[in-house]
């Protein structure tokens, strides 16, 4: 993806960028949408770039869509990737502080933790919630708070009938497996996760926090704020 996204910053247009999954048909990513402004953003997004407050810490921020748009609105944004062509292109569009660096080894203190376009997805599975807890919990300031879009991926299993049937299901219906191609480059299979809004509420509670569904979109998407209850 790091790659697809320096070759678009650099001549305006990318090869396909392929998504494979064994649970899945092939899908591809529009590269172009990675670098869409405000007003192309879903509206889930520009609701959450708004109450974004603070020192904003903006998780796996990409080509920094969200970042930028943050800081034309004003406000301060750490944006942190792992891909060091996502970062200089971040840092080639005006980013101001933008670091290559993996969420679960950052060190710092932020107001508002953002993971938009299911940021939460780095998470893989749920055996990882508990750590992925234990890090916002180390990283949120007093009176922090997370906020994070995903999609309830029930629908999935939806027959003709509308009927949803998970006895099948190995495991969380909401884990996934993908890989990623472009060009000649195909990346190692990783584990992705789509968490619905009463499993995040009910792996949160433990760990303190809370969790408030702030929007819903039209296809089983959400946007949802976690903050601590004490």
């Amino acid at each position: 993806m790091g790659r697809a996204i320096a070759d678009y910053h650099a001549t305006s247009k990318a090869a396909r960028l392929r998504v494979f999954s064994p649970m899945l048909d092939e899908d591809e990513i529009p590269v172009a949408t990675l670098f869409r402004p405000l007003e192309d953003m879903p509206a889930i997004e520009r609701e959450a770039l708004q109450l974004a407050r603070g020192h904003i810490l903006d998780v796996g921020a990409g080509a920094g869509c969200h970042s930028l748009a943050l800081q034309a609105m004003g406000k301060q944004v750490t944006s942190i990737d792992i891909s060091p062509h996502a970062v200089a292109t971040m840092r080639d569009r005006g980013v101001l502080d933008a670091r290559e660096q993996d969420f679960f080894t950052l060190d710092g203190q932020y107001d508002t933790i953002l993971m938009l376009m299911n940021g939460i997805g780095i998470v893989g599975t749920l055996s990882r919630m508990d750590a992925f807890f234990m890090q916002v919990d180390r990283l949120l300031a007093p009176g922090g708070q997370l906020l994070c879009d995903s999609s309830d991926i029930c629908y999935l299993y939806e027959d003709e009938d509308g009927f949803i049937d998970l006895t099948g299901v190995d495991g969380y219906y909401g884990e996934m497996t993908y890989q990623m191609q472009y060009k000649g480059m195909k990346g190692e299979p990783f584990p992705w996760l789509f968490i619905d809004p009463e499993t995040l509420a009910e792996q949160a509670r433990p760990h303190g926090f809370e969790v408030e569904l702030v929007a819903r979109g039209p296809h089983y998407d959400y946007l949802a704020r976690v903050f601590r209850l004490f």
